[in-house]
């Protein structure tokens, strides 16, 4: 079988960077959301429709990202030399 009807872009998510990618795949439709740096997936999801699947990983995602502590880099000033 072929991959049809393939869609990525980016968005937000719970204050994460998130790539959504979507594609559809004989009579079925999968989701991946994988958190962009370093690309680890997130959630993924099968449907009938794009948008069954995509709610579907996206609510996924959400939980998981909110879940989730976000550390921020240090200053410059303070890593090692």
């Amino acid at each position: 079988m072929k991959t049809e009807e393939y869609s990525r872009r980016r968005q937000q998510i719970a204050g994460w960077e998130a790539e959504i990618t979507s594609y559809r795949i004989g009579d079925s439709f999968f989701c991946h959301v994988d958190n962009v740096s370093p690309g680890a997936t997130v959630s993924r999801a099968e449907g009938k429709t794009r948008e069954e699947a995509e709610k579907e990983a996206l609510a996924k995602a959400s939980e998981r990202f909110a879940a989730t502590r976000k550390h921020e880099q240090p200053p410059a000033s303070c890593k090692g030399s």
